[in-house]
């Protein structure tokens, strides 16, 4: 059943890390003909208060998953080599994941589901969310400014209507305050219908335990976060012929 579910979520977590590859240089390394392991921090990179598993001492299917996001993407976030230290958590934590970030139903984008992710960690102070998912949204946004400005005060940032509504009501859910039928309302009059409200609450509400868990184990952003799509790529010559 624990392969089949990874089986089942790699490809769209794979998907979904697959834009940092434009963004960053591959880091793979083939240590043998037919061998490969994901890159490791050296003893001076800090990445969790809690013992990084060795890629030996992991089971095959998760060591398998964190050899193909770091393919696609270029490195592997260290969200992958905290949650490893328990891997059934690590399964259940990226299917539901998986499920709300990754879904190809409902009315918000993916920008939308980063931004959401953004401005809800900003009021849990969570660092590696706050930095991983800001590079995730300048680049499913192509806007290298906006979650900058969310970081300090959302409600002073150059939002839309839609985004304002969205960000109220995820904010509001954050700092679980009591929802009305106005926040409902407020959601309705800019769009939303009331399973994007279940959308947005969700992610929220799943992103809220994810930065308590950050905290808990000081889990640090990887350095490659930090620029990711801030200046446009320059294109090479293949994809120049590509286009």
């Amino acid at each position: 059943m624990n392969k089949l579910i990874l089986k089942l979520l790699r490809t769209r977590v794979i998907t979904e890390l697959t834009p940092l590859q434009s963004c960053y240089m591959l880091r793979w390394k083939a240590t043998s003909a037919g061998s490969r392991h994901f890159s490791t921090p050296s003893s001076a990179d800090k990445i969790s208060r809690y013992p990084v598993p060795d890629k030996k001492d992991l089971p095959y299917d998760i060591v398998e998953l964190m050899e193909e996001v770091e393919l696609k993407g270029g490195f592997l976030p260290n969200v992958f080599k905290t949650l490893a230290h328990r891997p059934a958590e690590f399964r259940a934590f990226f299917s539901y994941y998986n499920e709300l970030m990754n879904k190809e139903t409902g009315n918000l984008s993916k920008a939308e589901r980063e931004l959401i992710v953004v401005a809800t960690s900003v009021q849990n102070k969570c660092l590696y969310c706050v930095v991983s998912h800001s590079a995730l949204h300048r680049i499913y946004s192509k806007n290298p400014t906006l979650c900058d400005q969310v970081a300090v005060n959302y409600e002073n940032a150059e939002l839309s209507p839609r985004e304002r509504a969205m960000l109220d009501f995820a904010v509001a859910v954050s700092r679980s305050e009591t929802i009305t039928e106005q926040h409902f309302q407020a959601l309705e009059d800019a769009g939303f219908d009331r399973e994007d409200a279940w959308d947005i609450a969700a992610i929220a509400a799943f992103f809220a335990m994810s930065n308590r868990l950050a905290h808990l184990t000081d889990m640090r952003p990887n350095l490659e976060f930090y620029n990711m799509g801030r200046v446009p790529r320059e294109k090479s010559k293949e994809d120049a012929i590509k286009e």
